[in-house]
């Protein structure tokens, strides 16, 4: 029976997350029963909707609990099986990251195909964050060709992605919003968005009102609320659509979650404001499946991956991914 070291959560954070909110711990995992498999974590995934899961309050997923192991997405190795179909040594994703072994029902598995593409590409572009992107323009926004798309935190997974596919998508502009004068270099010279804003340099209202002042704002991915929201109210036109995908600004700083001061132009508008959960659009996967597999064969997707080493190196990674340290996907290779 293997020993598994793991990234436990030790208390729930009062505000900002730091070293005494999660520990390294280490656990005996059992051999697999009927109906079960033991799988060798080889990389897992680090997310920024895991730091609200931290806090004891009620959402559209559950906390995790205080003593126990975080969840994310990993892939492994099967070591051990009790599942038909599920053999020894194939590689399967599933939710059970922040440990290098676990063990888990055949049910909570999916066995991964051998394919040309990296098996760190099922957590992000293949994965979870690529098909939030997908869903969100295709099938929450109805994003139409020529319209012009605006995206925060476009140097993040899932910005850098939404903003790439809206324009494989027909999108007539894409700006995007990013942290540093070097993540709005590789926004716009590396993936192509038409127009970056430094939101740490300037005002993001006034910075987004002069990317914006030819033609306005038809659609807004969200992925930080706060300031970029309300400055995405003020921008957008009529009859303009609002994806909600996250709000990573106030996510360890409760004090940042602030009403904005025009949310009567969701009126005046008519905008339509929509929450965006990945799990709601399955039906939109073989969509996402098909056309992200060509894009990737033609070499229309730039990928970014961030990867730090060893179990130990997760805790740190993760509070970086919080401050906006990395640019692109981030994950831990055990």
């Amino acid at each position: 029976m293997p020993i598994s070291k793991q990234v436990t959560l030790a208390r729930r954070p009062e505000a900002h997350v730091d070293s005494s909110v999660l520990r390294i711990d280490e656990v005996t995992v059992s051999e697999p029963a009927d109906g079960e498999v033991l799988i060798r974590n080889l990389v897992f995934s680090l997310d920024p909707y895991m730091r609200p899961r931290m806090d004891d309050e009620a959402s559209y997923i559950e906390p995790f609990a205080v003593g126990a192991p975080l969840e994310g997405g990993a892939v492994g190795e099967v070591i051990a099986s009790r599942v038909p179909g599920i053999e020894t040594g194939s590689h399967v994703i599933h939710m059970a990251g922040w440990r290098e072994y676990a063990l888990l029902p055949g049910k909570a598995v999916r066995r991964l195909e051998p394919s040309d593409h990296p098996l760190s590409y099922h957590l992000g572009v293949l994965g979870m964050p690529g098909l939030t992107a997908y869903a969100g323009l295709v099938s929450v926004a109805g994003l139409g060709r020529g319209e012009s798309l605006f995206v925060s935190s476009a140097a993040g997974t899932v910005g850098s992605l939404a903003g790439q596919m809206a324009k494989l998508l027909g999108a007539g502009r894409v700006i995007g919003s990013a942290g540093s004068p070097q993540k709005v270099s590789y926004v716009r010279d590396e993936l192509g968005f038409d127009a970056v804003i430094d939101y740490r340099a300037t005002p993001i209202m006034d910075s987004l009102g002069r990317a914006a002042a030819d033609g306005g704002i038809d659609v807004y991915f969200d992925n930080v609320g706060g300031d970029h929201f309300a400055a995405a109210l003020s921008h957008l036109n009529d009859f303009g659509r609002v994806v909600m995908c996250g709000t990573i600004s106030s996510y360890d700083d409760p004090a940042t979650r602030t009403i904005p001061g025009n949310l009567f132009d969701i009126v005046r508008k008519r905008l339509r404001i929509a929450g965006l959960y990945v799990n709601d659009h399955v039906a939109t996967a073989g969509d996402f499946s098909r056309d992200v597999g060509q894009w990737l064969r033609d070499g229309k997707l730039e990928v970014r991956e961030v990867k730090f080493q060893g179990l130990e190196s997760a805790p740190e990674a993760f509070f970086g991914l919080l401050r906006g340290d990395h640019t692109g996907k981030v994950l831990v290779e055990l």
